[in-house]
């Protein structure tokens, strides 16, 4: 995925309290002694990465400290997870670290803004972590914003990342689909127009433009009104109007196949099948996919 823009307004150090400047010099604290960082906002480092940190420490030791919080029992890490696992890896005993003593909420913030810093954190993570820092820490969306450095706009719109279906979610975090593919399929409601949006990106490989158009498509698309359309029909069977689950499945299957719209409207005797199709190119690619393996 493409790094995302904008960067943050202010570094680690201005996240550390008044008196305690990560400016200190570092002490070598064994590495059996720290624990993880209960508000780590990273949930997953690919091995290859890992492995390839352990052997360049190998050969030329860890050339930035970590950053840990002092407890009673010896450490919590706050920042540098990756150094850490890798230097584990690579046998060491001991590394460099900062040690300061900080707040849950500043552990968090810490964190978070280090993995940012470094793009280390896919879109769901960095969401994931707004939400506690809302909903454990009390914290409201412009208090996050100044936090960790973002426009308003831009917490508010990560955090709408949550409310995706399941399915775009997995893509997201599997770097199936950019941020901007998921804000843009965020945009319609319907968890089944997401996942026929989700269809349509993967298997048509659209850009995050041509994928905004096609959900304004969905948003402005009225529903289908069976009951209404085939009043307008006095030789037409009455539609069964009735939601049925089974029609939305069929729906949706349908919508992810051709990754367009496709309603259906059952009658007492039968139906119909409206596929859309949004400029000429369009109708080729459904025409080409509908006919192509039978002619």
């Amino acid at each position: 995925m493409t790094p995302r823009s904008g960067g943050l307004g202010r570094g680690l150090a201005s996240l550390i309290p008044s008196g305690t400047a990560i400016a200190a010099a570092p002490a070598d604290i064994p590495i059996d002694r720290i624990t993880a960082n209960p508000y780590q906002p990273r949930k997953h480092i690919a091995d290859d990465a890992l492995e390839s940190l352990a052997a360049s420490i190998t050969e030329h030791g860890v050339l930035q400290p970590i950053l840990v919080n002092e407890t009673l029992d010896g450490y919590e890490l706050i920042a540098g997870e990756r150094r850490l696992r890798a230097a584990r890896l690579a046998g060491l005993t001991r590394i460099p670290a900062v040690v300061r003593q900080l707040a849950g909420r500043e552990q968090l913030e810490v964190a978070l803004v280090e993995n940012i810093q470094r793009a280390d954190l896919n879109p769901l993570e960095e969401a994931e972590a707004y939400r506690q820092l809302s909903d454990q820490f009390g914290l409201n969306q412009d208090d996050i914003a100044r936090r960790v450095g973002r426009a308003r706009s831009t917490v508010a719109n990560t955090l709408r990342l949550l409310e995706l279906a399941p399915t775009v979610q997995s893509a997201v975090r599997d770097g199936a689909i950019s941020e901007g593919h998921a804000r843009a399929i965020a945009s319609v409601e319907r968890a089944a127009e997401q996942e026929a949006l989700l269809g349509a990106v993967v298997n048509r490989g659209l850009s995050v433009r041509q994928t905004e158009e096609l959900a304004r498509h969905l948003r402005h698309q009225p529903q289908p009104d069976p009951a209404g359309e085939r009043a307008a029909e006095p030789s037409a069977e009455p539609a069964v109007t009735a939601l049925d689950p089974e029609i939305e499945r069929i729906e949706t299957e349908l919508r992810a196949a051709l990754g367009t719209k496709v309603s259906l409207a059952r009658s007492r005797k039968g139906g119909r099948i409206v596929i859309e199709y949004y400029d000429e190119a369009d109708l080729t690619r459904l025409y080409e996919k509908l006919v192509g393996g039978l002619a």
